[in-house]
């Protein structure tokens, strides 16, 4: 038996849309297998109800295919479904950490990174890696078509999210087809900007890179305040504020003593749109940890 903590994560970060993520240091899944002669999942947790058991339609069964490991699965959701916060991505590489070590297919980290995508592709019909690279790699991630490149950051982040749902793969359909020449500048611009702050560890470039005007500004409409909220983190100390994956979380970067007055702003600025809301004080941690074998 083998237990793995598998974290939260956001994805795209404004102008990294499909390539950017980062780990979380809060919250996180655990996942527990044993080896068994057919696959068995069971899942506990934030919004369990809404995740099926099935190991056909679940994230992990792509996983156990992929490694050929059949197992009882036990999934307790610390991440809820639905939250732009890599829900489906942390139980995926959670098991393929978990399964790789049960079955000793000594697989690198990098190499289960295809592998958790596989699980990725269930849910959102897309087999995608800016969440699952994080929660496997930890730190920032640079997901292109020639693979991952992860750096460690210390970056203070707020994350909150917002007690609605937003499936990826509604918010995967208002992604504009086309971009401007000045929209593509300022978004190179800013996730090269955003670069250099996540190996700076710089809060303040991290934030000045987060803008983009091309994605971000569609999915925004489908979260009932995010304007105020954008607004609100903003005036409380922010230094960058952008919708956290596909939404609804809305995820800010801080220095570290602005991290709660961010936080107690976000919460307002979403109670006051009639919506209730629970905020996350984090900040970039690292990839999913073995916790029991």
């Amino acid at each position: 038996m083998i237990t793995v903590r598998a974290p939260a994560t956001s994805a795209n970060l404004g102008s990294g849309f499909d390539v950017f993520g980062v780990a979380l240091s809060r919250p996180a899944d655990v996942i527990t297998v044993e080896r068994a002669e057919e696959t068995t999942i069971e899942v506990t947790g934030a919004g369990a109800q809404y995740i099926p058991e099935d190991p056909e339609k679940n994230t992990v069964g792509a996983v156990v295919e992929e490694l050929d490991a059949p197992a009882r699965i036990h999934i307790d959701k610390g991440v809820r479904p639905s939250s732009g916060l890599g829900s489906s991505a942390a139980s995926a590489a959670g098991a393929a950490v978990a399964l790789n070590r049960l079955y000793d297919r000594g697989l690198t980290r990098s190499e289960l990174v295809s592998v958790a995508a596989e699980g990725e592709a269930v849910v959102s019909g897309v087999a995608h890696s800016d969440n699952v690279a994080p929660a496997l790699l930890g730190g920032f991630t640079v997901t292109t078509a020639d693979g991952t490149r992860a750096v460690s950051a210390d970056i203070p982040l707020v994350v909150c999210l917002p007690d609605v749902a937003l499936s990826t793969r509604d918010a995967r359909r208002v992604v504009p087809e086309t971009a401007s020449m000045e929209d593509l500048v300022a978004t190179v611009g800013n996730a090269a900007t955003l670069s250099v702050g996540m190996c700076r560890s710089d809060p303040d470039l991290v934030g000045a890179g987060m803008s983009d005007p091309v994605v971000t500004p569609e999915r925004a409409r489908l979260i009932t305040g995010y304007d105020a909220v954008h607004d609100a983190a903003f005036e409380a100390g922010a230094t960058g504020v952008t919708v956290s994956g596909a939404g609804p979380s809305v995820v800010a970067a801080c220095h570290g003593g602005e991290r709660r007055p961010v936080a107690s702003a976000m919460l307002d600025a979403f109670a006051d749109a009639g919506i209730d809301a629970r905020a996350y004080q984090t900040r970039i941690g690292e990839g999913a940890i073995v916790l029991d074998e």
